[in-house]
Formats: C-alpha cells, sequence, structure tokens
C-alpha cells in the first residue's frame, strides 16, 4: 500500500511522486522509508534501481538510472538520464468508433458572415514587416483604455473587445522559400481568424513580403485594408490612416449578436508551458478529459509542441485513424531529431531549468505528462505549422517547443479558444483567443 505522502500513478513504476516536500524517514508504503529530502512534485524511489536500467513513471520509460539508486532515494537529474529504447508504433489499434453525444452542448458564440464562429470580437492589426510594428502599436493603442484617467475610447462599443497589433520580427531581408511561405500561411491564418471583425495590414513598401504578394498567394483580396508607410507618407499619416480606419468601422463591429451556437464550432488549443511534476498528474490529464467531451460534442483541439511530445509519439500513432496519419507524426519526430543533430543540440535540451525545478527530469517524461492533455479520442490528423485545420476531432500541429510559438500556429490554424495548463506559472496570453489558465497545484493558484 503507498503512502498518501505520495502519488503512484501505475502498478509498474519503480517511482513514485511526492505530494510535498519529504524530510528523509517518511514512510511511503512498500516497507520503504525516504532516506533523501524530496522536493514536492519530484520523484523518489519505490524499489533498487540498477545503473542503465529503465526509470517508470506513467508505466513508461521516462529514462535510465545513471547511477545505483537504491529506494527512498530522490530520483532526478543527479541519478537519471536519457537513452534509446525501442518504440512499437503499433498504428492504429487503440482507435476506436468515437463516442458522440446525441444532443450536443452549445455556448453563446458569434456568427460570421463567412459562416466560422468567433468567441470574441477584435479589430486586428497585422504587420508585413518588422518595420511596421511601432506604427500597428501606435494605432492600437490608440483605443486602449487609459488606465489613470479612466478614458475609453470603446466605451460606446461594448461589444468591441479590443484592438489588437499582431507584430512580428521579420518579413524584410528573408529568403522567398519555406520562411516566407511560412510566415504568410501564419498572417493569413489571423486575417481569416473568426475573432477578428476587421483586419487592417501595414507594411513599410520595401519589404520582401510584399503585402501585394501576401493577399495574392494567401487569397486574401477583399479580406483586409492594406497599407505601407511609405505610399501613404511616413509614420504619422499612417497612424493617422490606420485610425480612421478603425473609427470608420467601430460601429459596424459592434453590430454583430451572440446566438446559442454548438460546441462543434470550438476548436480548443492545448497548451502548457511552465510545467512542473504535477503537471502529467492533475492539470493536463483533466485537460484531457475535457477535450475529449469536446471531441464527443464534435469540437476539436489540437495538441502541438513536437520536441514535447518526441519519446510518447508511439502512444498517439496508435490512436491514429489511419497508418498514413501515424506515419506523419513519426516523420516529424525523425525531422525534429536530425535537425538537433545539424544545430549540435539534442532533444532532452528541454525540460527548462524551471521545469526541472518543478520536479522534471528528461524530456521523455515531459512528452509523456504533456501529451495527457489530448485525452484518449482517435489522431484525425497531422497538420504543419499555422495550417488550417479542417478536420474535426483530435489533431496534431508541428511547433516548436516554445509555447508563444506553438499558441501562435495554433491560433493561425483556427483556434479559437487557447486551455493552458501550468504549474510553474506561465502568464502568456494569445489574442483573439482568450485563454484559460489551468493550475496543476493549489499554491502555485492560490499564489498567481
Amino acid at each position: 500500500m503507498t503512502s498518501p505522502s505520495v502519488i503512484r500513478l501505475h502498478p509498474e513504476d519503480n517511482v513514485v511522486i511526492a505530494r510535498a516536500t519529504l524530510l528523509p524517514g517518511v514512510s511511503l508504503g512498500e516497507n520503504v522509508a525516504t532516506v533523501d529530502r524530496i522536493p514536492a512534485g519530484h520523484k523518489v524511489a519505490v524499489r533498487a534501481i540498477a545503473p542503465a536500467e529503465a526509470v517508470r513513471r506513467y508505466g513508461q520509460i521516462i529514462g535510465f538510472a545513471s547511477a545505483p539508486v537504491s529506494p527512498g532515494q530522490h530520483v532526478h537529474v543527479h541519478n537519471l538520464e536519457m537513452g534509446d529504447f525501442a518504440k512499437d508504433y503499433a498504428y492504429g489499434v487503440d482507435a476506436r468508433p468515437t463516442d458522440f453525444v446525441d444532443t450536443p452542448a452549445t455556448f453563446d458564440g458569434i456568427r460570421r458572415q463567412d459562416g466560422k464562429v468567433a468567441t470574441r470580437n477584435y479589430i486586428g492589426i497585422l504587420t508585413s514587416v518588422n518595420c511596421s510594428a511601432h506604427v500597428a502599436g501606435v494605432v492600437a493603442d490608440m483605443f486602449r483604455r487609459n488606465p489613470f484617467t479612466g478614458d475609453d475610447p470603446l466605451a460606446d462599443f461594448p461589444n468591441v473587445d479590443g484592438v489588437v497589433a499582431l507584430t512580428h520580427k521579420t518579413g524584410c531581408g528573408m529568403t522567398q522559400d519555406e520562411p516566407l511561405r511560412l510566415l504568410r500561411r501564419t498572417l493569413a491564418g489571423y486575417a481569416r481568424h473568426p475573432n477578428f471583425s476587421h483586419v487592417i495590414v501595414l507594411g513599410l513598401g520595401c519589404e520582401v513580403n510584399q503585402i501585394g504578394g501576401l493577399m495574392e498567394e494567401q487569397r486574401l483580396a477583399g479580406r483586409l485594408r492594406a497599407m505601407d508607410i511609405q505610399t501613404m507618407g511616413g509614420s504619422r499619416k499612417t497612424v493617422a490612416a490606420g485610425v480612421d480606419f478603425v473609427k470608420e468601422i467601430l460601429a459596424e463591429s459592434n453590430s454583430l449578436t451572440r446566438t446559442a451556437v454548438p460546441v462543434s464550432e470550438l476548436t480548443v488549443a492545448l497548451q502548457c508551458g511552465g510545467s512542473d511534476g504535477y503537471s502529467g498528474v492533475s492539470a493536463n490529464p483533466a485537460l484531457g478529459a475535457a477535450s475529449d467531451l469536446v471531441v464527443r460534442h464534435g469540437g476539436t483541439v489540437i495538441l502541438s509542441e513536437t520536441p514535447e511530445t518526441y519519446g510518447a509519439e508511439h502512444l498517439l500513432t496508435r490512436r491514429a485513424v489511419s497508418r498514413d496519419v501515424g506515419e506523419k507524426l513519426v516523420a516529424l519526430m525523425h525531422w525534429w531529431e536530425e535537425y538537433t543533430r545539424q544545430e549540435k543540440a539534442e532533444m532532452n535540451a528541454n525540460p527548462s531549468p524551471g521545469n526541472k525545478a518543478g520536479g522534471l527530469t528528461t524530456i521523455l517524461e515531459k512528452s509523456l505528462g504533456a501529451m495527457a492533455k489530448a485525452g484518449s479520442t482517435n489522431l484525425v490528423d497531422v497538420v504543419r505549422y499555422a495550417e488550417e485545420v479542417k478536420a474535426r476531432g483530435f489533431v496534431f500541429m508541428d511547433t516548436p517547443g516554445y509555447d508563444p510559438v506553438a499558441a501562435t500556429g495554433q491560433v493561425a490554424g483556427g483556434a479559437n479558444l487557447v486551455c493552458f495548463t501550468t504549474g510553474r506559472g506561465s502568464v502568456f496570453g494569445c489574442k483573439p483567443a482568450p485563454s484559460i489558465k489551468l493550475a496543476t497545484n493549489t499554491p502555485m493558484f492560490k499564489h498567481m
């Protein structure tokens, strides 16, 4: 019998997780007591583990002992390391028909003219290039509530959630192949996002990412009001024109009404950041249960961060609706392995220092906990970064493991809601999509 001072996640595990900081001599049950101080969320051995023997959590391999480990010892970076092991991809063996609900739930959404559904109502200002970022920010700032005086330029437009400037640091001197295509695909995803009622795109005029090329390649003609600073006659004149445009369309943006729409219109970006040892125990499995509900009601969830799925991909391929879908995911893992080799890095460079302080040791351990966000339904598609998600159900998107970049791709792909778990305390949001934060532990929840 395991002690209530620790959490056992699987009968085959040879480590358990400390519920709170444990001092030496605390009984763990199973005729084992701690011999080290074990920080909250960290692992403690309940069996002797020989060097090079697999360490298991969730019933899965999270690494290999780099030194002899005795029962009751702290298991972390000092005695646990990465290693290779065979993975059985078993494509599709666990795929099952989805148990859809008979009467899907609804929420109050905004049905746009093109049929898409919004969860918020913003006016967007995109930038084609880093050079127009400041001008875009100035235009957006003109419509912010003044925190000192309380003056609110949008007070007469209660249905408008705000004016958002979406800026970036590229678009000027860049190669015209994949980097430019990726940038344009991302910008187009935001230009089409249903959470924007209207969008303006600001450029400089001489950048590689010409607005005309962006609009033609991504078929955005008629969706955007375009301006470039050189043609307009400088920054001040462009700011004035941008402000005039927003004032011109405020009444139209404000005229919307919310109506009951089915949950099938939700596309939820699944994120975790500032993870700790409890992420794979509490918040991520809870979000996974919610993901299953969204899918059962006809909606879509997007898991991302390919390097943070590394080592757990064989569990997702088992849920793939086809071998082709599963092989797309495996191919992504091989690409990232090769990329890290070329850069003289390693996949285990992640977890971050904060993750490790919270109890996570290897990328294998982090990935197994991170994938819990996607619940248990079938993997129906694998898409590129910022690619429009068209399938309904559980979809995987190829993104880096950096939360802001990953969430940006998911929202560009059509996510109109972000659910973001955190154990250390991440404060990242991703307008125009609302972001719901889920805490993994009570002290951090109360503190932040």
